[in-house]
């Protein structure tokens, strides 16, 4: 159990690192959104090249911090019941959840992500607006921010197994805690 914490401690570390990274794409593409506006709207020039900027960023937002959202508790949960329930229950429903939802849609979504990620990388697929960008990249983010998902619900899965098994504590962090 000792090693598997150990691994479930690394992903923690790697989806904390990527998820403060992220941050700072919400700047960027507010930045880049102003910028857009004031070329537009003070000068009369436009670029879509600038708009796909800010939907690829968009995307790298949400994407790449889906592990770290769910590291710290922030995903949607419909809490009727389970924050009624004690630590064991709720840490049984996460493994379970974990386990036998989260788990298997993630890994398909990564294995039918990565065909459509490789054909456009090998086509070096362009946008179809007048001046946009090549789109593998974009089409990259899914299969790597769903692969940092699962990463997630491994460690997540670790942790609930080892409180069950009395060698952890019960953590079950809240987003708004954290920030």
């Amino acid at each position: 159990m000792g090693l598997l914490l150990t691994l479930s401690r690394l992903i923690d570390a790697l989806n904390e690192r990527i998820g403060r990274l992220v941050y700072w794409l919400v700047l960027v593409v507010c930045l880049i959104s102003a910028g857009n506006a004031v070329s537009r709207y003070g000068f009369g020039m436009s670029s879509n090249a600038w708009l796909e900027v800010q939907w690829y960023l968009f995307a790298a937002i949400f994407l790449l911090a889906a592990g770290y959202t769910l590291k710290h508790n922030g995903h949607v949960r419909i809490d009727v019941f389970y924050g009624r329930f004690p630590p064991r229950t709720q840490a049984w429903i996460d493994l379970f959840g974990g386990l036998f939802f989260l788990l298997p849609v993630v890994l398909v979504l990564v294995w039918m992500s990565w065909q459509g990620f490789w054909i456009s990388w090998q086509t070096q697929e362009m946008s179809s607006d007048a001046g946009g960008l090549i789109r593998w990249p974009v089409k990259l983010l899914i299969p790597v921010g769903m692969a940092l998902l699962a990463l997630q619900g491994v460690s997540e899965a670790i942790k609930r197994a080892a409180f069950l098994a009395g060698r952890a504590p019960f953590v079950a962090e809240r987003a708004e805690e954290t920030v």
